[in-house]
């Protein structure tokens, strides 16, 4: 069998990818300025084609709207909201809630359209994108307790949305997926509600970077150790904090934690971190499915046209999902 042309472990059109992606950051994050940091959370993927092949179609079967939520303090944090049109079922609907990644600084609701969209469309699922606030302005925890505080708002409001807060899932990517599994550990010690699936896509778990690949891969493409090390300083900047189970969920009591799909990229800093949490789970008696996708860096989520694996990928998690929510 032929096997695809490489460029620094990744296939031919996910290394030029790459490349455009890492040139088209006018800045490290290390050298951003706070201004530069409100430019970059407004970027948004182009839609028309052929980007649209690269970054994902927005499915025309799910209507995209806008709720609130209110944070403990008072701040009415954003929700974009995805509904499919035709019900196949009576009752209410699962939830998935979604939290974008960005390193806890950038990211938008709006660019994570593809994939929310497909998600409400495949699982026949209401999906919640929150909106949390971000460093550096609002530090640790501040972005996981907005999306505590969502999540806490679905279960008590979800007859007014035709939410099923019995049936919730909760997914996330990098910085996403931290606050995701930090969601599912706060589910877990309020009772209130079980979550019933966890998704975690390259998760950031341990904000102490103790984890081989930040060395081994340390100059990978799109994510480097110096931007895991800029992003983490803007959301804890408080070394003696990055221990926290609010920050660092790998550090977290794991017993009692809904079944969890974890999928890592192989060329990325923070790959063993997804690695290490997996392991963790399952040595406290979780369901863990880990996935190790070869030849794709952090971020391959975001542009499933530009890899082999984005539709394996996206497969793999509405399969888990669909098991856990209507199984």
């Amino acid at each position: 069998m032929t096997m695809p042309f490489t460029v620094r472990g990744m296939p031919l059109r996910t290394a030029a990818l790459a490349t455009f992606i890492d040139k088209l950051a006018r800045k490290p994050i290390a050298e951003m300025t706070a201004a530069d940091i409100r430019r970059a959370r407004t970027m948004v993927f182009p839609r028309a084609r052929p980007f649209a092949m690269i970054f994902g179609r927005i499915s025309d079967q799910v209507g995209i709207g806008y709720a609130t939520a209110p944070a403990c303090d008072g701040f009415e944090i954003p929700i974009r909201t995805y509904r499919p049109h035709g019900r196949r079922g009576r009752g209410p609907l699962p939830v998935v809630l979604y939290f974008h990644g960005g390193g806890w600084v950038q990211g938008n609701v709006v660019n994570y359209d593809s994939l929310c969209s497909m998600l409400s469309d495949e699982l026949d699922a209401l999906v919640l994108s929150v909106d949390y606030r971000m460093a550096p302005e609002h530090r640790a925890p501040t972005a996981a307790t907005d999306c505590i505080d969502a999540a806490r708002w679905v279960v008590s409001h979800g007859a007014s949305i035709g939410a099923d807060p019995q049936r919730l899932a909760v997914c996330g990517d990098s910085a996403g997926g931290n606050i995701a599994a930090v969601v599912a550990q706060a589910f877990r010690d309020d009772g209130l509600s079980a979550i019933r699936h966890q998704t975690l896509i390259y998760p950031a778990t341990d904000l102490t970077l103790s984890s081989p690949s930040i060395e081994e891969h340390a100059d990978a493409p799109i994510l480097t150790k110096a931007s895991v090390e800029a992003f983490v300083d803007h959301y804890q900047p408080d070394r003696n904090g990055r221990c926290s189970p609010l920050v660092s969920p790998l550090f977290g009591e794991l017993e009692g934690l809904p079944p969890a799909l974890i999928q890592t990229a192989d060329l990325d800093p923070i790959r063993d971190d997804g690695v290490r949490y997996a392991e963790a789970l399952r040595a406290a008696g979780v369901e863990v499915r880990l996935t190790n996708y070869v030849g794709v860096p952090h971020g391959f989520a975001s542009v499933p046209g530009a890899t082999l694996v984005g539709r394996q990928h996206r497969a793999e998690i509405v399969t888990e999902m669909r098991r856990h929510l209507h199984g």
